[in-house]
């Protein structure tokens, strides 16, 4: 046996003797140290708190809760604090029964809330989600608490369960023992099912407001003797979004950034972002037009360590505080606002309009992902600053048509047009051809009469539509119809059909849809007479249309109708004829010097379409059909339908 190695002048005390190193306590994170350990603690959720308070004084106590929220607001820290409350008791005191008040540490509170009380079991369903695990839970529910007044079984991020495990877990959870109770959280509310859901009673947990999250980093801050600067404190609350865990752990990490101190450069420098006042000389270089200082501001920042897309995303939430100032001046009363942010944005709002704001938010909505997901974000990001500074002061399409109007107004009367004027009379003609509507099922050369508009007074107004920096023409409006020769009385014995587009509208008046469509793109008319219709099928018509027309007409109109198949070309289908209108009429709308003017205003824009904007108002085609007295049945027997 080996002789001990020390001597009598290692004892402690004695000379020669080295005492060891004291043992070092362990660093722990703000976000847990300063963790909340009962209901006082926890900050933006009074709402909560007394719900729960007044439930357990009434003895109105449920057997399951579900905790919803965003990350770090503090479901599972006040799951515990739920199952402290349950099972609140102190020595030599008479129990009370579960509680919110907890002035000091119970029995159970201390083994709770460093989650080892073996009455309270806490699971983790990310990584126990099958029903085995469910399972265990079930039959060691049965069994009563060992120490405390209730068992309570913790379960986190619940929405990870299998489909099987929600299922076994719905029985248990129904009709617990009264031992038990349930505790669940989630951030994912919308994948837990609903039949778990209507077992629960459940809770929101809010995101924390801005000066509440604000006034609590900074109550830290003291209570840990590091300074802080206001700025820094707003930084760090914009960035943490309402999380209490993300705001400590940036509190953290900005500590340890700035060797025990808290400075508004080193929080920008940690987190990447730009100077707020420098992101205020960006927005006002960009919304003046002026390109290259923009360019030059933008470089600064990103060479000072800003990041583009951050940058952007900066620009976007300024842009947002200022219409919100615009709309609501009493935002500058917000605490995390800077004094720049506050004064300046003020002005921005009483210069800019509600339209310039608007469409600079929705340049850079689209300009963020694009410069996150560019090989070169500073490329990027330079380009989205020129969208947006080339958009920022373009007028819109209402301003511009006053614009071009006024300038006509303007000139004298004997001077040269500043633009190409037709002559009055081509000039009404073309304006006339853009502006007739075409009637579905209707040729425009070769409309019903029962469908074709009284005469009315010439107006045409061309309105331009444009949308961000690239419009386009999109509205073309009417002229006048031509007049509309005099009909012939109908017959009593049913409507009189002169043309076949007559007998397409009389299909659409009966609603019969189906051969109205085949009407319109199967037929090609060859002859058409009272009575009598010749026409030929297009490719791929169906060969019962003949027969179905002629049975439809005769129950119709009273009278024999024959429809015959021939071999002859025919007419275009009307289908057919609509299209080349429809070209034609764009092409017209072209040739317009007053659409040219306005299309070479706005570069890059093309016609859309060319509409009817006010329409005369004309008889339904069931009472130009029918009649008034069969449209009045007809409309008689629609009420009665609905």
């Amino acid at each position: 046996m080996d002789a001990p190695t020390g001597t009598p002048d290692d004892e402690p005390g004695l000379p020669g003797f080295t005492a060891p190193p004291p043992q070092a306590t362990p660093y722990r994170v703000l976000a847990r140290k300063y963790r909340p350990t009962h209901f006082g603690d926890l900050i933006g959720q009074e709402a909560m708190v007394r719900t729960l308070g007044n439930a357990f004084a009434a003895k109105r106590i449920p057997q399951a809760w579900m905790l919803t929220g965003v990350r770090g607001v503090g479901k599972t820290t006040t799951a515990r604090i739920l199952a402290r409350g349950l099972n609140y008791a102190r020595a030599g005191v008479p129990d009370t029964g579960p509680t919110v008040d907890m002035p000091e540490l119970g029995l159970h509170c201390t083994a709770i809330m460093e989650s080892r009380h073996m009455d309270v079991l806490e699971m983790d369903a990310a990584s126990h989600t099958g029903i085995d695990d469910v399972r265990a839970i079930i039959d060691g529910i049965r069994y009563g608490p060992v120490s405390a007044r209730y068992k309570v079984y913790i379960v986190d991020e619940v929405h990870m369960l299998s489909e099987k495990a929600f299922n076994a877990f719905l029985k248990t959870l129904e009709e617990p023992p009264p031992h038990a109770k349930f505790v669940f959280a989630t951030t994912e509310i919308r994948k837990v099912p609903v039949t778990i859901l209507s077992r629960c009673q459940r809770f929101d947990l809010r995101r924390v407001e801005a000066p509440v999250l604000r006034a609590h980093l900074a109550r830290i801050c003291e209570a840990e003797g590091v300074p802080v600067e206001e700025e820094a404190l707003n930084a760090l609350v914009r960035a943490a979004e309402g999380s209490v865990r993300d705001s400590l752990s940036l509190l953290d990490q900005a500590i340890a950034h700035g060797a025990g101190a808290v400075t508004a450069g080193g929080v920008r420098d940690m987190l990447g972002l730009a100077d707020r006042a420098r992101v205020v000389d960006l927005f006002e270089a960009v919304m003046r037009g002026a390109v290259p200082a923009a360019f030059a501001e933008l470089r600064a920042q990103y060479d000072a360590g800003a990041d583009p897309a951050v940058v952007m995303a900066d620009l976007a939430a300024f842009t947002h505080l200022v219409t919100r100032l615009k709309i609501v001046p009493e935002a500058a009363a917000d605490p995390t606002l800077s004094e720049t942010e506050r004064l300046r944005g003020a002005d921005f709002a009483e210069k800019l309009s509600t339209r310039a704001l608007s469409r600079a938010w929705q340049i850079l909505l689209k300009a963020i992902p694009e410069v996150q997901s560019a090989p070169r974000p500073l490329a990027a990001a330079e380009m989205a600053i020129v969208r947006l500074a080339y958009a920022a002061d373009l007028p819109t399409p209402d301003e511009m048509l006053r614009r071009l109007r006024d300038e006509a107004d303007a000139e004298p009367a004997g001077s040269e047009p500043s633009r190409p004027v037709l002559p009055a009379a081509p000039r009404q003609e073309i304006r006339q051809e853009v502006a007739r509507t075409l009637v579905p099922s209707a040729r425009p050369e070769a409309r019903p009469e029962i469908l074709r508009e009284a005469e009315a007074p010439p107006r045409a107004d061309l309105r331009a539509v444009a949308e961000g920096p690239a419009p386009v023409m999109q509205q073309a409006a009417q002229a006048l119809s031509r007049p509309a020769p005099a009909r012939q009385p109908a017959p009593a014995s049913g409507p009189r059909l002169a043309r076949f587009e007559d007998v397409v509208a009389l299909a659409d008046a009966k609603r019969d849809i189906l051969l109205k469509t085949s009407l319109e793109r199967e037929v090609h008319l060859v002859r058409f007479e009272e009575g009598r219709i010749e026409m030929r099928l297009a490719q791929g018509g169906r060969a019962s249309l003949a027969g179905d027309l002629s049975a439809a007409l005769t129950a119709w109109t009273g009278r024999r109708w024959i429809v015959a198949l021939s071999q002859e070309e025919g007419a275009p289908t009307l289908a057919e004829d609509i299209r080349a209108a429809t070209e034609t009429r764009r092409e017209n709308a072209a040739a317009d010097p007053f659409v040219r003017e306005a299309l070479s205003r706005f570069p890059g824009a093309e016609i859309v379409d060319v509409r009817e904007t006010a329409a005369e108002a004309r008889p339904t085609a069931e009472q130009e059909i029918l009649g008034d007295a069969d449209a009045a049945r007809v409309e008689e027997a629609e009420d009665d339908d609905l």
